[in-house]
């Protein structure tokens, strides 16, 4: 049976706590605690802890040796109830919903917290204190239950709510956890790309043969860190460019495109993995950012500093596992056309989504005559919105075939041209508006030239952009966004597989996951992800045939898993 308690922390490190009844009203008074971690820890018969943010309260857990089992978070919560009413940006903290259910003035949120990677402890500290006593934050969560039963679809949407904090436990654990990574080893391979550093601060040797061998080929100085000074060497030199995108300096014919592409690779890494990142962010052979569960409008995970979730292969070769230990790789294959398959409900796609090979050849073989990259194409399109020329083509042979997959993405286009909610399978839902950020996360091409594919709080708010622009964003965001629903039960239930072996969960992004663990227990860990993949198809999407097979790999180094 679930006993379910709540908890605030209190002053001094103490804590309110009472039990609670099946209505959410608690069943014995609200007494109060010394010490946090002793309250959580002497009452093994809690299996949900209600309480306002995860980020307060399980680090200390953790830092304790304690675990909890399952967990609500009121503010996540009333993110995406927020955001399922229509109301997206309005404050979201426990304060202001508080606040709203008793018609007093709403304020703001507090500051998202910064990243501190001279201290990595601090990453996890509280925010700044906000008077929600315990009874009061009952109040919000009765309130929330109540909300969930007025939506179209309330069991999705509390699978949506409880699958969001668990993510936020899955969070807290990473970090705790950390990613195992081999400062010498990144030392060693950043002096195998970009040669010595010189006294003084300045650019690597490799790096300032490059910016050299880039100014020769314009026969003036040029920085090749600065893109306007680039286009404009170009255009005087009678080449005109829009951007310094690899893609469209490859098309140019000057003997400056070879050496500036190799530059910019190396100074991607130099600047986003160099020596100053290791030195801020290694410590005790570990790497530990700060997952942030539904970082993006989609629901994808981002990080508070770091760069966690873009480390390029050729860094992934410090990532090393323990001596006898193993990293447990694992890829979702295919997955958000597996997806759709399971969304629209659509037979003909169902049936190629229900086998663990090769879907894209599957799709050829009924609609493209054998012709796989045709397929690919068509169902790409599909979801990110080709519609035109060739794209057009094909996706009309794909709509012919599979009518019900292609029009669900076509309804989701459309309802937001005409600025209606779009939701995912489970309820979460898109803003009116997205912003730049939000459009690139899915795939969309943006204006700007050189604007990095990251998103931090600022995603919280959206700019106005025209109704094409949405409509395309949609299209992707039912299939992203309900990608993202079944990651995050996914992780729930490969939490609960590990429990009880040594394996932990290090690593997570969009369909990837990665386990640390003992290499004897590498085959077990490689069953409860196939097993977990399973249970949360069923879970997010109901009894169909899709599958969501994982491609698995064990190794000593990540770089050695693809």
């Amino acid at each position: 049976m679930t006993e379910r308690w709540a908890l605030a922390p209190t002053e001094h490190g103490g804590a309110d706590i009472a039990p609670l009844a099946p209505d959410g009203r608690p069943k014995a008074p609200v007494t109060h605690e010394p010490d946090l971690e002793e309250a959580v820890r002497t009452r093994p018969e809690a299996t949900r802890w209600v309480w306002r943010d995860t980020h307060t309260v399980y680090p200390r857990l953790l830092a304790a040796g304690i675990k909890i089992d399952r967990c609500y978070d009121i503010e996540a919560a009333e993110t995406l109830l927020l955001a399922h009413e229509g109301r997206h940006g309005e404050p979201r903290s426990a304060a202001a919903a508080l606040a709203r259910l008793r018609g007093g003035p709403v304020p703001p949120d507090p500051p998202p917290r910064t990243a501190d990677p001279a201290s990595q402890s601090s990453l996890f500290e509280p925010r700044p204190p906000v008077d929600v006593p315990l009874t009061d934050l009952l109040d919000v969560y009765a309130d929330q239950q109540r909300r969930h039963t007025t939506t179209a679809h309330p069991d999705r949407l509390r699978l949506l709510t409880a699958s969001e904090s668990a993510g936020m436990l899955v969070a807290a654990e990473m970090h705790a956890a950390g990613l195992p990574w081999r400062a010498d080893v990144h030392r060693a391979l950043l002096t195998e790309l970009l040669g010595d550093r010189y006294a003084g601060g300045g650019e690597p040797r490799r790096l300032a043969e490059l910016a050299d061998e880039v100014s020769a080929a314009f026969g003036r100085r040029v920085r090749p860190d600065l893109p306007a000074d680039v286009v404009k060497a170009f255009a005087q030199a009678g080449i005109k460019l829009t951007s310094t995108r690899r893609w469209e300096l490859e098309t140019v014919d000057h003997p400056a495109v070879k050496p500036l592409v190799a530059y910019k690779k190396l100074y991607r890494i130099y600047t986003a993995h160099g020596w100053s990142w290791l030195q801020d962010w290694v410590r005790d052979g570990r790497f530990r950012p700060e997952y942030l569960p539904g970082g993006t409008v989609s629901g994808r995970w981002t990080t508070n500093g770091g760069g966690a979730l873009q480390i390029p292969k050729v860094v992934r070769r410090a990532v090393i596992a323990d001596p006898g230990w193993r990293l447990v790789v694992a890829d979702a294959a295919q997955m958000e056309p597996r997806v759709l398959a399971a969304i629209s409900r659509d037979p003909a796609f169902m049936e190629v989504a229900a086998q663990d090979g090769d879907l894209y050849q599957s799709v050829s073989d009924k609609a493209f005559s054998g012709d796989r990259g045709q397929a690919k194409i068509a169902v790409l399109g599909a979801i990110y919105g080709q519609t035109s020329g060739d794209g057009l083509k094909n996706l009309a042979l794909l709509r012919r075939r599979f009518p019900r997959a292609v029009a669900y993405v076509d309804e989701a286009a459309r309802a937001g041209e005409e600025g209606r909610l779009v939701r995912t399978w489970l309820g979460r839902t898109c803003p009116p508006a997205v912003n730049a950020a939000d459009q690139e996360e899915a795939g969309i091409p943006q204006d700007d030239p050189e604007g990095p594919s990251s998103a931090s709080s600022s995603t919280y708010g959206y700019a106005s952009s025209n109704s094409r622009a949405r409509g395309r964003f949609t299209r992707n965001f039912v299939v992203q966004g309900s990608a993202a629903d079944w990651a995050l039960l996914m992780l729930a239930a490969l939490r609960r597989e590990l429990d009880g072996m040594a394996g932990e969960l290090v690593f997570f992004q969009h369909d990837e996951v990665i386990v640390h663990c003992p290499q004897e227990e590498a085959d077990r860990v490689a069953d409860a992800i196939r097993s977990a993949s399973g249970l949360a198809g069923r879970l997010t999407f109901g009894q169909t045939p899709v599958r969501f097979p994982f491609t698995v790999a064990t190794v000593e180094c990540y770089a050695d898993a693809k």
